[in-house]
């Protein structure tokens, strides 16, 4: 209050005799003074935008919010079906890790002609994606068997996005932490 009382006391307008003359579009207000405050000051101008009107209006916005079910694509945008073993590994000072999904005769076998080629590894949850390169298929009599996918945590943020995924992953999937 002391930096607007200097201010006030030290602008040229409180000097002036002369009132505050209103241009279109600027309202007046009135410094009353206060018996809690020894300031006593003039009759101020301000300018009113029409968007300040606007908003005396009431209007009723709604948020959506949409929860993304946890998924595993190896083509975007094409939910992988089948259900994977994951084996993780942890350093010993649990600076990094790694994850390795082994899939079983994938889905994605079954639809990669229609919608296009594996181009990777994507797990997808509310925070957004994980991903990883590192796919490598398995064939039996020149059939495509499994796919195996690694994703590699380099850091304790990682590992702890990873376990987050992992657990809407299995809540919805009903799948099982086993310790080994």
């Amino acid at each position: 209050m002391a930096t607007l009382q200097t201010m006030a006391f030290s602008s040229p307008l409180s000097h002036s005799s002369q009132k505050p003359r209103l241009l279109p579009g600027m309202t007046s207000g009135t410094v009353w003074h206060s018996s809690r405050s020894s300031f006593s000051g003039q009759a101020l101008t301000t300018p009113v935008s029409r968007q300040n009107l606007r908003i005396k209006t009431s209007r009723t916005f709604t948020l959506t919010i949409q929860m993304v079910k946890p998924s595993i694509q190896f083509i975007p945008g094409k939910d992988e079906q089948t259900i994977p073993d994951v084996k993780l590994t942890k350093s010993r000072d649990g600076t990094n890790g790694m994850a390795i999904f082994k899939f079983d005769q994938p889905s994605v076998f079954d639809s990669s002609g229609e919608v296009g080629d594996i181009t990777g590894f994507y797990m997808i949850d509310d925070e957004g994606t994980l991903q990883s390169v590192d796919v490598s298929a398995k064939f039996v009599n020149g059939r495509p068997a499994g796919i195996e996918a690694k994703y590699v945590m380099r850091t304790p943020r990682d590992w702890d996005r990873f376990m987050r995924f992992m657990e809407r992953y299995a809540n919805v999937n009903g799948l099982q932490f086993v310790k080994s």
